[in-house]
């Protein structure tokens, strides 16, 4: 994920959050088919959510789902999918 990619997403993670006061019953997936999780992070490198978070998402009511949406924007704005790269590290 790249700068740009976060962005994006913090704004689309902030849009689902101000639908939650609409009647807008169905919370969409935050997936965006890059599924590749960070071995430094624990942060799925699409769309920055744990492995837990993917797992159960089938299953979350839709306040649980706006809950990861929430994290989601927090973990994209705050930068914490940059971990530093460590030297010998072929992949951050």
């Amino acid at each position: 994920m790249n700068v740009d990619g976060a962005q994006t997403l913090a704004e689309r993670a902030a849009a689902v959050q101000r639908s939650a006061s609409d009647d807008a019953s169905d919370v969409p997936s935050p997936c965006t088919s890059v599924c590749r999780m960070d071995s430094q992070s624990g942060f799925c490198e699409g769309c920055l959510r744990t492995l837990p978070e993917i797992a159960g998402w089938s299953t979350m009511e839709d306040v649980a789902r706006r809950s990861v949406w929430r994290a989601i924007e927090l973990r994209a704005r705050a930068g914490l999918w940059r971990i530093p790269e460590q030297p010998g590290d072929k992949h951050a």
